[in-house]
């Protein structure tokens, strides 16, 4: 049985692969926040201002609380979506080719758009 070797060149492409997708996924999840942000605190301060209730019952650590957690779900919602875009990508790039071809020859028909890496078509002239 051989055994593969791993060498130091070969780890230090995938630390820096590694190192690249967490800033891409870093960079995205704070737009995102950003964005969050805004459309969140546009209206919680403008119905603290404008409703009766709100202004009764919406202090400003609730509205802070309002604002931060709607930021943070879309930061790590963008973050790990941009993260696993990016492992799927990679790792369809990195397959052997016979593991590349994701229809099923027996029914003449792709699979649905979902079972494929975005970019791909694969149609079956019989």
């Amino acid at each position: 049985m051989r055994a593969s070797m791993v060498t130091r060149a070969y780890l230090d492409q995938k630390l820096a692969l590694a190192k690249r997708c967490s800033r891409e996924a870093t960079l995205a999840g704070a737009k995102a926040a950003a964005v969050a942000t805004v459309a969140s605190a546009v209206p919680t301060l403008a119905s603290v201002r404008m409703l009766p209730w709100a202004k009764a019952n919406i202090n400003p650590t609730g509205q802070a609380l309002i604002i931060c957690t709607a930021a943070g779900m879309a930061y790590f919602v963008a973050a790990d979506k941009k993260i696993l875009s990016l492992a799927r990508r990679h790792s369809f790039e990195n397959a052997p080719e016979h593991l590349k071809n994701t229809s099923f020859q027996g029914t003449g028909r792709p699979h649905p758009a979902f079972f494929r890496p975005r970019g791909t078509l694969n149609f079956h002239s019989d």
